[in-house]
């Protein structure tokens, strides 16, 4: 499909089919988003796919361990609650997944379970854990980089019939995915991305999220109609 197309049609997917993902369509993927930019062409990621025995042993600890009450064990600092206008966009999002799902406000075990499903990384059967070499920290450009990647991703899985969802709970105990994934000391966990083939009959799967008018946080400087309208302010 084209890119425009692309773009509009991918969504965030929450729930998969349980059916295992060939290898072969993970290096095709990863193949493709590999093209990210980086900085001065750093490429400073690494991707470590995680499926099978391994993920479950990684997914049941994460959230027995939250279930718990164990404090986050990340490698990067969580930028903690969300306040104003970027609440608001989480609970959002959130009154439409619980919408779709029929999760009422005051049910607190279904509330709950979907919040450990998010600790167990929705049951996706890939696991894709994104990190960096730690001799890049504390530096912004390496993460901005990470990023880049994981839109990467996500775009390139939908082209291949395979949904995604970035999922920092996943790595909420980034000292079990270490352990069991055996990733180097010398590597920063960042995120985790959840893929899989889509459930179509999980009706969190047709949730999509809003998007602000580019009014409202574009701002356009030294463009002819920009002076124009900022010369009739001053009038």
């Amino acid at each position: 499909m084209d890119f425009e197309t692309l773009v509009h049609a991918r969504r965030s997917v929450r729930g998969f089919k349980d059916q295992p993902v060939p290898q072969s369509v993970i290096e095709e993927i990863i193949d493709l988003a590999k093209r990210a930019p980086s900085s001065m062409n750093t490429q400073p990621w690494h991707i470590h796919v995680v499926t099978g025995e391994p993920l479950e042993e990684i997914r049941s600890r994460n959230m027995t361990a939250m279930m718990d009450g164990a404090q986050p064990s990340r490698d990067i600092p969580s930028h903690g609650k969300y306040e104003g206008v970027h609440r608001d966009r989480q609970v959002g999002i959130a009154k439409k997944l619980f919408a779709a799902m029929g999760i009422a406000r005051e049910d607190i075990p279904m509330r709950q379970d979907w919040v450990l499903r998010g600790f167990r990384q929705f049951d996706a059967p890939v696991s894709l854990v994104l990190t960096y070499d730690r001799v890049l920290d504390i530096g912004a450009e390496c993460r901005f980089d990470l990023g880049a990647l994981s839109y990467g991703l996500v775009l390139a899985a939908w082209t291949r019939g395979l949904g995604a969802v970035i999922n920092g709970q996943g790595i909420q105990r980034s000292d079990v995915v270490r352990e069991v994934a055996d990733i180097p000391d010398d590597q920063v966990i960042m995120t985790c991305i959840a893929m899989g083939y889509p459930d179509e009959t999980f009706a969190a799967n047709s949730v999509r999220s809003d998007r602000e008018d580019i009014g409202s946080f574009v701002r356009f400087v030294g463009f002819p109609d920009t002076a124009a309208v900022a010369a009739d302010r001053v009038q």
